[in-house]
């Protein structure tokens, strides 16, 4: 990471970046990952709407509300997974982050990543799944999947997931999403979960 991106962070929180014109001009704030700097589990989502905008922190709202509910199901608690984005500033009117936009804030997750080195990183959606792995990435088929990437300087495991709020539009995704979060609840072994990521 370079010398300008680190003046931008201070400890994991981004202050004052101003790097894509749009999302300066879109969003009302920054909204940085919350949760503890040594979780087990941080989850990766794409970019903050309008109530994360609003509130500044991610995944609160409907989506937050389904991620929040499956993670009591499988013995995780909110305050003790690590959440964040892919970009941290709100696209507008929630269009997906441009290439550009992503490579832009891309130092800012590889840093928060590499600090926290958990012990599987949860890709929730399409765009971080794409962003993360490198590759094109079928999510309904490929949700549950684990597989080892090179993120900065450490290698961590990225666990395929569908976006909790599919899950509210399509009733068939919400197997899926649980069967997801059971699988990162088991690799750290989380109550109910006694399994390595050697299983996978």
């Amino acid at each position: 990471m370079s010398e300008t991106d680190l003046e931008q962070m201070e400890g994991l929180c981004v202050e004052g970046c101003e790097r894509c014109p749009d999302l300066v001009e879109s969003r009302s704030r920054i909204v940085n990952g919350v949760g503890p700097e040594d979780a087990d589990v941080v989850f990766v989502g794409e970019g903050p709407g309008a109530n994360e905008d609003e509130q500044g922190e991610p995944f609160v709202g409907r989506s937050g509300d389904v991620l929040d509910g499956a993670l009591a199901d499988h013995g995780l608690r909110r305050q003790d997974v690590r959440i964040t984005n892919c970009v941290r500033c709100r696209p507008p009117e929630n269009r997906d982050p441009t290439d550009e936009e992503l490579a832009n804030c891309r130092p800012y997750l590889e840093a928060e990543l590499e600090r926290i080195s958990p012990e599987v990183v949860v890709a929730l959606g399409k765009v971080p799944a794409q962003h993360l792995l490198g590759r094109d990435v079928a999510v309904t088929k490929e949700a549950g999947t684990v597989e080892p990437v090179q993120v900065g300087d450490v290698r961590l495991d990225v666990l395929v997931c569908v976006h909790p709020a599919a899950t509210l539009y399509d009733r068939s995704q919400e197997a899926t999403f649980e069967s997801t979060i059971e699988t990162a609840a088991t690799i750290v072994g989380a109550e109910g979960g006694q399994s390595s990521l050697g299983d996978f």
